[in-house]
């Protein structure tokens, strides 16, 4: 299991963006998928957007055109860039990773984006 650690979340008007970050530690063997979940008020948790080590990346509809994932793998850390930010973008974001088949994730990140 890894420790995945996030950073960059905050408070955007709609339009703004944001950039996160997530540093997995904790293992010498290779983290495969990372990527991003989020979860708002009353809501399950959705797919933001992962990608795995070889660079697949799979994005929720919502989020196309607008939000850009990417990962150094050297730095095992995951980013995810948020344009034009929406109030329907407003959750909590978690990072995830993959190690040996087992999910890990953050502790979570604050994104609300006022109207």
């Amino acid at each position: 299991q890894v420790q995945l650690v996030e950073s960059g979340g905050g408070l955007v008007q709609a339009g703004g963006s944001l950039r996160l970050s997530c540093a997995a530690s904790g293992s010498s063997f290779s983290i495969g998928t990372m990527g991003w979940y989020r979860q708002a008020p009353g809501k399950q948790r959705e797919l933001v957007a992962t990608m795995t080590r070889g660079s697949r990346i799979n994005n929720a509809d919502s989020v196309k055109g607008r939000f850009t994932i990417s990962r150094d793998n050297v730095k095992n850390t995951v980013y995810l860039q948020m344009n034009s930010l929406k109030p329907e973008d407003t959750a909590v974001y978690y990072c995830y990773a993959e190690l040996m088949g087992r999910g890990s994730w953050g502790q979570g990140t604050q994104v609300t984006v006022s109207s």
